[in-house]
């Protein structure tokens, strides 16, 4: 099932969701309510559909009603930046393996990085994608398409025919555009297109480190990646950008001085966007411990105010949007000597509870944590849904926002288990996962 083509119970009888507390972030809804589902779409919503006695006088006999019990219903998020690992390296994920997770996670869209095995650089490939997502997945799936043949960095791919084919945005995945005249005719061409460029935040020649530059990385005697590798980076494509007028979005922002480059960016009117992942306001370096390998990340986790400095940027719309940053590995790269690890951690199914840390912890209001979830990614990249309205596409999660659980390796449902939240205390259970209407995920308790 793919975006583009849409899954889900089209022609299967009426579903009511009654007794919700009912969020949409983009139109500011909060009440205790009720959603009818119909053919794929949401088709009544309300206060009036708070009881399943109700029913009756809005829709047909025999309307099958399911009672939420008080837990929120809002759109399902859309994870902006996920590695599904096919074509190349299924033994990591697969498009079916991510889609399973993705839904117990409350994710009904994955947008994939192109690079794959081969990488995502041709027409074809894009094609190939939506095809084999609306085979083996469960939710939807859209790619973003290289910037460069081969992700090398040298030549740039066709970008309108990319776009064509159904690229939603052109990235070169966790490889940074590093040629400033290339980024600069990318931004250009894009522009023309209709499509953002995605840029990976970190110069080159500054990043060959294994974590955060500081005191942390002198005492475990590894090489350090400096603050100014992501900054740099930020604020040259930001020159870029008012050169060509092209859409930037910069992906998972970890440093404050990024952030306050992108604020004076949009300040300014700049066309960029920003998104952030939860283990840059959840977690600091310090979760590196002695040589922990799932706690290697590109950007790599910083500071204790760089982590106070996300959470800032989140709370003054500097900061757009949260994504997991999926980057599932299997032992074999992550059980190696810290320097040699590969970089990246899982987080579809982690990336609701973890955000709602920013709730419960005070810093931001829960519809505007589920903004950054939702309709904002659906905004940048121009994509149907992150809304709760009538006729939208029913992809909707249901979630118990008090519950507590611990996350455990051994419930992952990712082919790989690389989470540094691995038996941590959260507060927010996802219940159930709705893709155009269709059930795809269902705890025991709703």
């Amino acid at each position: 099932m793919t975006g583009r083509d849409g899954p889900g119970a089209k022609g299967g009888s009426p579903v009511a969701y009654v007794n919700a507390r009912l969020l949409d972030p983009a139109s500011g809804l909060d009440v205790t309510g009720g959603v009818i589902v119909a053919d794929g779409v949401v088709a009544d919503l309300g206060p009036h559909l708070a009881r399943a006695s109700a029913l009756a006088a809005v829709g047909p006999r025999g309307i099958e009603a399911v009672d939420c019990g008080g837990a929120v219903l809002a759109p399902a998020l859309i994870d902006m930046r996920v590695q599904l690992r096919e074509p190349g390296e299924e033994h990591k994920e697969t498009i079916a393996s991510a889609g399973e997770a993705a839904a117990a996670g409350g994710v009904g869209t994955m947008v994939c990085l192109p690079n794959t095995r081969p990488p995502i650089d041709d027409p074809s490939l894009v094609e190939s994608v939506f095809r084999r997502a609306r085979d083996t997945c469960r939710v939807r799936v859209f790619p973003y398409a290289a910037v460069t043949r081969g992700l090398q960095g040298r030549e740039m791919t066709e970008l309108g025919l990319l776009a064509e084919a159904g690229a939603v945005g052109f990235s070169d995945g966790t490889a940074a555009i590093a040629d400033p005249q290339l980024m600069r005719r990318a931004l250009a061409y894009a522009r023309i297109v209709g499509r953002p460029i995605i840029q990976h935040p970190e110069e080159p020649a500054l990043a060959s480190g294994a974590m955060n530059a500081g005191e942390i990385a002198t005492r475990l005697g590894l090489s350090g990646i400096p603050v100014a590798a992501e900054v740099i980076m930020v604020e040259r494509d930001l020159r870029l950008v008012e050169l060509t007028g092209g859409r930037l979005h910069v992906a998972h922002v970890s440093t404050g001085a990024a952030v306050d480059a992108l604020r004076r960016a949009k300040a300014r009117g700049l066309p960029v966007s920003a998104d952030t992942a939860p283990q840059y306001f959840a977690l600091n370096e310090t979760a590196v411990g002695e040589y922990r390998t799932f706690a290697k990340l590109s950007p790599p986790l910083r500071g204790e105010d760089d982590r106070k400095a996300v959470i800032d940027g989140l709370k003054d719309g500097t900061i757009d949007a949260i994504a997991s940053d999926h980057a599932p590995h299997d032992q074999d790269s992550k059980r190696l000597p810290f320097a040699q690890a590969a970089a990246g951690m899982i987080g579809l199914e982690t990336l609701l509870a973890v955000s709602l840390d920013l709730v419960h912890n005070g810093h931001l209001p829960l519809p505007q944590v589920l903004a950054k979830l939702t309709v904002n990614p659906a905004a940048i990249l121009g994509l149907e849904g992150g809304r709760l309205a009538k006729g939208e596409p029913a992809d909707l999660v249901v979630f118990d926002l008090e519950r507590p659980w611990r996350i455990e390796e051994r419930n992952f449902r990712s082919k790989s288990k690389n989470s540094p939240f691995d038996g941590r205390p959260v507060q927010g259970r996802v219940l159930r996962t709705l893709v155009a209407g269709a059930t795809v995920f269902a705890g025991n308790d709703v």
